[in-house]
């Protein structure tokens, strides 16, 4: 177990009786179905949109209610290093209020630019921090 290698001095508890699972997948056998999250689908919906240029440099996600809805809040900040990349920040800047996210049953409520810090020399840089609503559509 890889526990057992990181902390050799310190015991744990093995529920299975010391079994590994199979490194490859059996043949015949399907593999397993990953669900992935509103949350990851819209993440990967702004890199997207941010372009080859951005950086991730944090994503956050907080559970939000009203009396009628209930989702999500994400915080996204991004980093663009380069003159292309800055073109490319003020693409999204642009694009981002307006742009029409597909995630299956849910709904980007709202979508804004909450910060932007520039600067300019010795090299342009943006970073971008974005603030985007999901509502569970159910």
């Amino acid at each position: 177990m890889w526990l057992d290698r990181l902390f050799p001095a310190l015991p744990f508890e093995r529920k299975s009786a010391g079994e590994e699972p199979p490194a490859v997948q059996p043949v015949g056998q399907p593999h397993p179905r990953v669900r992935i999250s509103p949350g990851e689908r819209l993440l990967r919906a702004v890199i997207a949109l941010a372009g080859p240029h951005a950086d991730l440099m944090e994503h956050s996600e907080a559970p939000w209610a009203s009396v009628t809805f209930a989702g999500t809040r994400h915080t996204i900040v991004l980093r663009y290093e380069g003159w292309e990349a800055c073109d490319a920040a003020e693409a999204l800047i642009a694009d981002l209020p307006e742009h029409e996210f597909t995630i299956p049953r849910t709904l980007v409520a709202d979508a804004a630019v909450v910060r932007l810090d520039q600067v300019v020399l010795p090299e342009p840089a943006m970073t971008v921090e974005l603030a985007l609503l999901l509502l569970d559509d159910a």
